[in-house]
């Protein structure tokens, strides 16, 4: 990705549309919130499945108290919860997005903690050892037409429609996540979700830690990617230190990456069969699983969490038995 296109705020919604339309970027791969000091913005990557284009385009707000920003999720669906977190985090709140709440703090949450003048103290923020109560009701910002931002209250359901709770703790979801599910018959009509159960901060913790501090932190982001999450950090602290590394460690940490790739579509296809009731499918699945499990453990000495990954190498070289 070489092109970043810096786009004025009053200008961004519809300079995106454009991209989508006569540069078929119809894929949003992330967004990612940002602090410059003097501006509160987001970086959008963009790719084009038609083409295989990648672009990177950005947009800032130089009003910090107030931070506001035009949403794209009419133009890409998948930035209706990223911008959700972009607000949780930095307090940056998107006109015409349709539900605009924390995603991953609770709703009495002070602060904004990935601003880099955010003040966190237990004043602020106390430990609470109560639920947080269900709200029903959400924001949307719109634009009026001399300029200024209107507030408009809304229902997140209806009073008429069934709903039900789904989780945070139920053997469907395989993981701690809450679903608030509209029902009609035995169709889902429209899913509130709650996340951040186990949100660890690890963006936060980072930025109290050395480069060589951090590593740790990225093999616990998914342990199903521990490889790729630390090969990634690594990658990023080299090019800024200008460290170049052997063509034999490209190699080995491609081969890791990969490995624990099919590690984890062994473990996804075998629960997944498994769920289905194909019992057999999960053994199967698992037996594979098992064969690379040991590859690590024997060179990598771990077989989830590894610390493999170094500045400017890898830990230890391949064990004898790799192949």
């Amino acid at each position: 990705m070489n092109e970043i296109i810096e786009i004025a705020t009053k200008d961004f919604h519809e300079e995106a549309l454009k991209l989508r339309r006569e540069r078929q970027m119809d894929f949003l791969e992330d967004l990612v919130g940002m602090d410059w000091g003097d501006a509160l913005g987001v970086v959008y990557l963009l790719e084009s499945s038609v083409t295989g284009e990648r672009i990177a385009i950005k947009t800032a707000t130089t009003n910090r108290e107030n931070p506001i920003l035009f949403s794209v999720c009419d133009i890409w669906k998948a930035a209706e919860l990223k911008e959700r977190e972009v607000y949780d985090f930095f307090g940056i709140r998107f006109v015409n997005h349709p539900d605009m709440r924390r995603l991953y703090l609770r709703s009495d949450w002070v602060g904004y903690p990935l601003r880099k003048d955010d003040n966190p103290t237990d004043e602020r923020n106390p430990l609470r050892l109560d639920n947080e109560a269900t709200i029903d009701t959400t924001v949307e910002l719109a634009l009026n037409p001399d300029g200024t931002i209107k507030e408009k209250e809304k229902l997140i359901f209806e009073k008429d429609e069934y709903v039900m709770n789904i989780g945070p703790q139920h053997p469907a979801t395989h993981g701690v996540l809450r679903f608030r599910t509209s029902l009609e018959g035995e169709i889902i009509r429209k899913l509130d979700v709650h996340c951040g159960y186990i949100h660890r901060g690890i963006e936060k913790l980072n930025e109290s830690l050395t480069y060589p501090q951090t590593l740790a932190l990225t093999d616990r982001l998914d342990y199903l990617a521990a490889h790729q999450s630390r090969h990634a950090l690594c990658m990023c602290i080299e090019k800024a230190l200008g460290i170049e590394v052997s063509e034999r460690v490209k190699t080995i940490r491609t081969i890791m990456d990969e490995l624990q790739r099919i590690d984890s579509h062994l473990l996804f296809y075998s629960c997944l069969c498994m769920d289905l009731g194909g019992l057999t499918a999960f053994f199967y699945g698992f037996r594979d699983r098992e064969k690379i499990l040991n590859i690590f453990e024997e060179t990598c000495g771990g077989r989830l969490i590894m610390n493999y990954n170094t500045i400017g190498g890898v830990q230890a070289d391949i064990h004898p038995n790799f192949v």
